[in-house]
């Protein structure tokens, strides 16, 4: 059986990542685990020309002597992924950096400050057919856990997921979707009786690839 727990005995993941995130990260193994088969490997790209070029963070921080990551609950109204779960983030503004643009969007959904998090490196670019974004995804550290308050205009609640309940085996499951007269089966990352999947559950594939290879329970 292989060792979850064994992230969060950790403590210099920070810079294990960034180390790991100095070179290129193979996308197809984590971008495929969460995607669903209808997707026919779209989300590894090349994306079109008229994509969409958005970017999310994904801040891992330590508290109580385990790694956490915020999620956020998307209200239902909004018109991208409305009532998923998401990762901080949004689309890249006046040709910004799109490292910017993840900073940016997680100031504005969780309130939590550039100043307050660290930069350690980026995954492979992600592209979402079904909105059309081409998502660029960076991953942040805090060495404690952030102050955080969800903006109500685009997030209905915070989860604060620990890093051990992705990596576990027990908590990857496959859910039935209707999309009209479509019928299909998209795999998922369960919490809290909600279901992790689409864009969100692709992109956090490959942040569990990388650490299944850091703690070797790949």
């Amino acid at each position: 059986m292989r060792n979850i727990m064994h992230v969060d005995s950790i403590d210099d993941l920070p810079s294990r990542l960034a180390k790991r995130l100095a070179r290129p990260v193979a996308s197809r193994p984590g971008l495929s685990r969460f995607a669903a088969a209808m997707n026919y490997g779209r989300q590894l790209g090349p994306p079109p020309p008229d994509s969409r070029q958005a970017a999310v963070l994904l801040l891992l921080y330590r508290h109580s002597n385990r790694w956490y990551l915020p999620l956020t609950l998307r209200p239902d109204h909004l018109p991208d992924h409305g009532g998923q779960i998401s990762l901080p983030g949004g689309v890249r503004e006046n040709g910004e950096p799109c490292r910017t643009t993840a900073l940016r969007e997680l100031e504005e959904e969780i309130h939590v400050s550039a100043d307050q998090v660290e930069i350690v490196g980026r995954l492979a670019r992600t592209y979402v057919f079904s909105t059309n974004y081409r998502i660029c995804s960076w991953v942040a550290v805090s060495r404690s856990r952030p102050a955080m308050r969800p903006n109500p205009a685009e997030v209905v609640e915070i989860f604060e997921v620990p890093l051990a309940h992705l990596l576990d085996p027990a908590n990857h499951g496959h859910r039935r979707l209707q999309e009209g007269r479509l019928s299909l089966t998209a795999p998922h990352i369960s919490w809290q009786g909600h279901h992790i999947w689409g864009a969100t559950g692709i992109i956090l594939g490959q942040l569990i690839a990388v650490l299944e290879e850091l703690t070797g329970c790949a």
